[in-house]
C-alpha cells in the first residue's frame, strides 16, 4: 500500500523525478535492458534540463530528483553542474545519486562531496568475486573496487559526508542465499563505513521476469514519480526501461501536464489495483 501522506501530498506533483541526462552506460548487466535500447548515446538537451528545473520551482513540497534512469550518470560531464544547479535553484529537492562505480574518479568524489541534500550515493556492485562480476556486469572487478576503496577512505577522513550504499540484486526474493550473504559480508569487511543492501529481484516490463510471480493487488508507488528518458519521452515508470508505455513527452508537454495526464492521475486518484490496468498487471514490483 502507498503511504497515506504520499497519496495526499503528491497527488498533483511527483514525489520523485528521474532524469536520464545521457543515455550511455559502460556496463552490460544481464538483468538490465540497456543494450536493447534505441536511444543509446542520446543526450538530453540542456534546454530541456533547464526547463525541467524551472518547472519544478513550483513544487510545493520536498521531493527527490534522481539524475539517472537506464544509464551510468557519471559518464555525463554535465552531471555535477546539473546537480549544483538543482541545489541552488530547488531548495526543496533532495538528490539520489546512482552509479555502478566503475567510472568514479577522484574528481567525482571531491565534487559529489560538495553537493547538498544528497540522500545517498548508491553503487550497484552486484557481485563480490571477479569472475561473477565480469559475467553479470561486463566490467572488471579490480578497478571498480579500487574506486570504492578511495571513496571509503574519503568517508573515513570525513571529506565525503554522504551515505554510501553498495547493492546487489538478490538471487531469490524469499530468503538471502549463501552468495547474497557472502556479498554482504564482503562489503562489511572491505568497506565497513558503507551500507550493504540486497535488492528485491523484479522484472523490467517485457524484458526480464521477476522471481516473484504474484502481482500485488495494490496500487503502486511508482505512479507518484516521473521517469524521464534522454529523448524527453516519459516512461510509465522506472521498470519501463525502453519507454514502451510512455505517459507523455516533454518535447510537447510540461512536466505538470504529463504527471497529471488522465491515465496516470486516474490511477492515483482511484488508488487502483495494478491488477486492473496494463502493463502494471504484469509487474511484481
Amino acid at each position: 500500500m502507498i503511504d497515506s501522506q504520499i497519496r495526499q501530498l503528491y497527488l498533483d506533483w511527483p514525489h520523485e523525478v528521474s532524469i536520464e541526462t545521457f543515455a550511455k552506460c559502460n556496463a552490460s548487466c544481464t538483468f538490465c535492458p540497456y543494450t536493447t535500447l534505441d536511444r543509446i548515446g542520446t543526450r538530453m538537451p540542456d534546454e530541456m534540463i533547464d526547463r525541467i528545473i524551472e518547472e519544478l520551482k513550483d513544487h510545493p513540497w520536498q521531493f527527490m530528483i534522481s539524475p539517472f534512469k537506464v544509464n551510468e550518470p557519471l559518464l555525463d560531464k554535465r552531471l555535477i553542474p546539473i546537480c549544483r544547479k538543482i541545489n541552488w535553484e530547488l531548495p526543496r529537492a533532495h538528490l539520489r545519486l546512482f552509479s555502478n562505480g566503475s567510472a568514479l574518479t577522484d574528481k567525482h568524489i571531491e565534487d559529489i562531496a560538495t553537493l547538498e541534500r544528497v540522500v545517498h550515493f548508491w553503487v550497484s556492485l552486484n557481485e563480490h568475486e571477479a569472475d561473477a562480476y565480469k559475467a553479470v556486469m561486463g566490467l572488471d572487478f579490480g578497478p571498480t573496487c579500487a574506486n570504492l576503496d578511495r571513496l571509503h577512505e574519503a568517508v573515513r577522513l570525513g571529506t565525503f559526508p554522504h551515505r554510501v550504499v553498495i547493492s546487489k540484486v538478490r538471487e531469490c526474493n524469499e530468503t538471502p542465499t549463501e552468495r547474497d550473504e557472502a556479498f554482504e559480508e564482503f562489503v562489511r569487511s572491505r568497506w565497513p563505513l558503507f551500507s550493504a543492501c540486497l535488492i528485491k529481484r523484479d522484472g523490467w516490463i517485457d524484458y526480464t521476469e521477476a522471481t516473484d510471480k504474484e502481482v500485488p493487488d495494490t496500487s503502486c508507488g511508482r505512479w507518484y514519480e516521473l521517469s524521464i528518458t534522454a529523448t524527453g519521452k516519459v516512461s510509465l515508470c522506472c521498470m519501463d526501461g525502453a519507454a514502451e508505455y510512455p505517459v507523455g513527452d516533454l518535447n510537447e508537454q510540461t512536466l505538470f501536464e504529463v504527471y497529471n495526464g488522465r491515465g496516470l492521475r486516474e490511477r492515483r486518484v482511484k488508488e487502483m489495483s495494478r491488477k486492473c490496468v496494463s502493463p502494471c498487471n504484469r509487474c511484481t514490483y
